[in-house]
């Protein structure tokens, strides 16, 4: 099997399942391909994932017929060749089209792919779009390919201005940020030591203990790896730890902490010293936490299983700082994550009930003047402050706690990092303390 017909097959498996497109992809990437191989069909399935709406209405556009009127085969086939001659620009335009051609099964699916996909390279630059005038919401939907409930969200929180320039900012191509080690090295010498190593990087602005690296990488291949010397993290996701600023020898509860993150940055902070109690509901993704720790060179941080919405009572009152970074919608991560793209926003309405159990519980973990950050990497409000606000109105013994952040102070102790503002994930931040 070659890689575009691997690519196909992946892409079947993705639209016929609830499988993330990344496990798909990682269970094939050792099947004997090349470096070269694994690289071009990474590009392929994410590619096509991430553009399939803005495909399928060409398709339809083209085709002359509602794309749910071509067998899914035939529509995998040709966002396969699209995503090839409009979004990768290493083949030619005959090669895209002559090879993925041929994975049509027969001679009538091989010259309806043939047509559409020679179409699409002659008319590239004229493509059809909905009209934004008639409904700019749906134009937006097909444009950047992303579910129209989210565009509409979007639009009623940014405007449409606004909302169009996030999506742009998910459409580009996303960098690799790394919190430094600080117990091995600084953030100055770690940036200057990839910069030698070919590296394009900078500090970034949002997060002193954060170098940006551009473009997607492997961790493993950068220098430091097995030194331990650094962790993938967010900008935005080190910047919301900073914040409730751990120190040395306090007692910390990370109450949803894999994959360790969080609890990395706060051990980072308290120059490992004092305790970190890191707690998941899956016992399975706990050696997450422990053999990064391991590598980190980090040993305050005890890993556990924990429903985190279920108060423990042993744990009530005896912790400095408190961790509360509760699942979510994940509308501010949807750069990283192609998938997310095009879940329905309402299949997230029961989120805010969890997320307010887990709050109530984890506030409890505090002694009093004890600080908790609550953070999501959504862009929901009724996931956010409507959260925070509900459990300080019901719970008067605690108080929101100001801070600053991306350059100013937050009065009201809460704040939404954007991509497109803050150049980060889309990523809520607020801080809590126990009067």
């Amino acid at each position: 099997m070659n890689v575009r017909e691997t690519a196909l097959s992946l892409l079947g498996e993705y639209e016929s399942s609830d499988k993330y497109v990344n496990l798909s992809l990682s269970s094939h990437l050792c099947d004997g391909l090349t470096a070269e191989e694994r690289g071009f069909l990474t590009a392929l399935l994410y590619t096509a994932v991430e553009h399939k709406i803005t495909y399928d209405y060409y398709i339809g556009a083209l085709a002359g017929r509602s794309p749910d009127d071509v067998t899914q085969r035939a529509r995998n086939i040709l966002r396969l060749g699209m995503c090839q001659i409009l979004d990768m620009d290493n083949i030619p335009d005959f090669a895209a089209v002559n090879e993925t051609v041929k994975l049509a099964r027969n001679a009538g699916e091989r010259a309806f792919v043939n047509g559409i996909l020679r179409r699409v390279a002659r008319e590239k630059d004229a493509l059809p779009l909905p009209s934004r005038e008639k409904n700019a919401a749906r134009y937006l939907s097909v444009k950047y390919s992303f579910d129209l409930s989210i565009v509409k969200h979007f639009i009623s929180l940014f405007g449409e201005e606004g909302a169009e320039e996030l999506l742009i900012s998910y459409s580009m191509p996303q960098p690799t940020d790394l919190t430094v080690n600080t117990l091995k090295i600084s953030p100055e010498a770690y940036k200057e030591k990839l910069i030698a190593s070919g590296y394009k990087a900078e500090i970034h602005p949002i997060s002193k203990n954060t170098v940006r690296v551009e473009g997607s990488v492997s961790p493993r291949s950068l220098p430091g790896f097995s030194d331990g010397e650094f962790f993938v993290q967010d900008a935005a996701c080190a910047a919301a730890v900073s914040t409730l600023a751990p120190a040395p020898n306090e007692l910390l509860l990370d109450a949803c902490a894999c994959p360790g993150g969080k609890s990395f940055a706060a051990a980072v902070l308290m120059k490992n010293t004092g305790e970190i109690q890191a707690f998941d509901i899956h016992e399975s993704k706990l050696s997450l936490i422990s053999d990064g720790a391991v590598r980190l060179g980090i040993d305050i941080i005890k890993a556990s299983v924990m429903d985190s919405g279920i108060p423990n009572e042993e744990l009530f009152s005896k912790m400095d700082k408190v961790i509360c970074d509760v699942p979510c919608s994940g509308l501010g991560v949807l750069g990283k994550k192609p998938d997310m793209r095009y879940k329905k926003l309402s299949k997230s309405d029961g989120l805010p009930s969890v997320q307010y159990s887990i709050l109530n519980a984890s506030a409890k973990y505090l002694k009093p003047g004890g600080v908790l950050l609550y953070s999501t990497c959504t862009l929901n409000p009724t996931e956010n402050e409507d959260v925070v606000s509900r459990f300080l109105l019901e719970n008067k013994e605690y108080k929101a706690r100001p801070f600053t952040l991306g350059g100013e102070y937050w009065e009201c102790g809460f704040m939404t990092l954007l991509p497109h503002v803050h150049k980060t994930d889309g990523f809520f931040v607020a801080l809590i303390e126990r009067v």
